[in-house]
């Protein structure tokens, strides 16, 4: 009860008409589309929580917008031994908020701990036969075969972002959240006021050193921090939002309901435009490892059963320009994109023939559990869409509905739904991290080692080794078409379209950066 007294007290101050503040220029207030309910972004890859880790924590390179990767922690590397040794030495002056500075056996700590959680990161430690910090400025990777993605993957901004922190949390197992949030990037958390269910805030952290070159772009080149206080607010209620950017009581919202934009692109002093082309691609992650869906009939045919216009409709109406109802495993302005495996157009409204397939399967009525986050409006749009989908192919649904961040804790479950585990949950990616098999780790297939959800598919496996060998583009294309192919055929999850979001914000927010939301060059007018 005290905490939605708390939210409700916030939300009305935040709508309320604004009052400035002296400190208001050396403040954001910014909405994200969820609250932040890990702070372990090797533990948890949520969204919220990549853009948690992209804000207090550093990464050894950093990738732009357009994918070009350039060191950041590090002054440079050399390569030796025809591309089977990498020798990085970081930069002068980096230390941690708590005082200590950046030792390259912290590096080494929490780029292992971050290979065991990640796919980029299995991938590369597959084939390093030692990784050693040699002083206290320099790592040293020891392969048993080139890995040229090296710099790419130890700079990917996308999901399990391979953040460095100290030693002490690095050795905690990967499986196990760490407690205390001790990054070197440019802003620090601030654990004292953080307010569950509303509020996270983030101080400048006044010793950081940006890179002295490059160009900003998400972590990459000199990451600025022109804020003194970055507060994320979270307020559930669309409309409330959407006033509170209004009245000038919030600067930003991350994803304002598409019902009100033509609203907010009329108000004074609001600004409404697509920050990141890449979109959002929608997944609903099948449990594998208990019934129904440990059968990968049973899956495929809740996979061919639900509509991706449907999905689309339900978040953006019927806009074409706002969605992409044809979508495959690999983001549509990747060039590992394709049409493998998809069903034809219209097919999934066979409702008959999909539940002649589940009969076929073996489902015999048993209890689907579908984790609904309802307070973020595009996951709960599709969760209801999905669970409407299976209740019409007769299937048994239990539908929970809650919160993201109980969500975000509960798929953790292996239990059977018996025991307080799960059957269905339904998120979001950006595009950009799912333009190939290798960044991607919702494509893991590693079994019960994997992410949430559990699929075991060798043949996935296999072909994503094989797309790191490949060494020409039409190669890497044609094995991405297997991969697809494959994955469509063991439905290792649903894809549910994607759609682009536009963001709001006050037009005194200047240096928007394009792709995902950072706060750093950004500045306030």
């Amino acid at each position: 009860m005290r905490r939605r007294t708390l939210i409700g007290g916030m939300a009305a101050i935040l709508a309320a008409p604004h009052v400035a503040r002296a400190d208001d220029r050396r403040t954001l207030r910014f909405v994200p589309s969820a609250d932040l309910a890990a702070t372990d972004p090797i533990w948890n890859n949520a969204y919220i929580t990549r853009l948690h880790a992209l804000t207090v924590f550093d990464t050894l390179y950093g990738t732009a917008t357009d994918t070009t990767v350039s060191p950041q922690m590090v002054a440079g590397h050399v390569v030796e031994n025809d591309g089977k040794t990498w020798r990085l030495t970081l930069r002068d002056g980096l230390r941690f908020h708590d005082g200590t500075p950046v030792l390259a056996r912290d590096c080494v700590a929490s780029l292992r701990r971050w290979s065991k959680r990640d796919a980029f990161g299995t991938a590369l430690f597959a084939v390093t036969d030692a990784l050693d910090a040699l002083d206290d400025r320099t790592l040293v990777f020891r392969l048993s075969k080139p890995f040229p993605l090296l710099p790419a993957a130890l700079g990917k901004n996308s999901a399990s972002v391979p953040v460095i922190m100290p030693e002490r949390l690095s050795l905690v197992d990967a499986y196990k959240a760490v407690g205390e949030v001790v990054g070197s990037g440019p802003y620090r958390f601030v654990p004292e006021e953080r307010l569950a269910g509303a509020r996270a805030v983030y101080a400048r952290n006044e010793a950081y050193i940006p890179r002295p070159d490059g160009i900003p772009s998400v972590n990459a080149g000199p990451r600025i921090a022109n804020f003194d206080r970055l507060e994320f607010i979270t307020i559930p209620d669309a409309a409330t939002a959407a006033a509170a950017l209004q009245s000038g009581s919030v600067d930003w919202l991350e994803r304002p309901l598409t019902d009100l934009l033509p609203l907010l692109r009329r108000a004074k002093g609001v600004k409404v435009e697509v920050t990141d082309p890449n979109g959002l691609i929608g997944h609903m992650r099948f449990n594998h490892l208990t019934p129904p869906f440990n059968r990968p009939a049973v899956c495929h045919a809740v996979m061919m059963a639900v509509s991706q216009l449907e999905c689309m409709n339900a978040i953006v109406g019927t806009d074409p320009a706002l969605f992409n109802d044809r979508v495959g495993l690999f983001s549509p302005i990747s060039p590992m994109a394709s049409d493998a495996g998809l069903p034809p157009p219209g097919a999934s409204g066979d409702l008959a023939a999909r539940k002649r397939e589940l009969e076929a399967a073996g489902y015999n009525g048993e209890r689907v559990v579908v984790l609904a986050g309802t307070d973020v409006a595009i996951n709960d749009a599709v969760s209801e869409v999905t669970a409407e989908t299976m209740r019409r192919l007769g299937m048994n649904v239990d539908y929970a509905a809650t919160d993201w961040g109980t969500v975000n804790q509960r798929f953790l479950s292996k239990q059977p739904v018996e025991n307080g585990g799960w059957s269905t949950y339904c998120t979001f990616n950006d595009g950009g991290g799912l333009a190939n098999p290798i960044s991607y780790n919702a494509l893991r297939a590693t079994g019960a080692s994997g992410l949430p959800g559990w699929p075991d598919i060798p043949e996935i496996e296999t072909l994503r080794t094989r797309w790191l060998d490949a060494t020409t583009l039409p190669d890497q294309k044609a094995i991405c078409r297997d991969i697809q192919r494959v994955a469509m055929d063991q439905a290792i999850f649903t894809v549910l379209g994607q759609f682009i979001q536009p963001a709001a914000y006050r037009d005194t927010l200047t240096n928007m950066a394009r792709g995902i939301p950072v706060f750093t060059q950004l500045r306030k007018a």
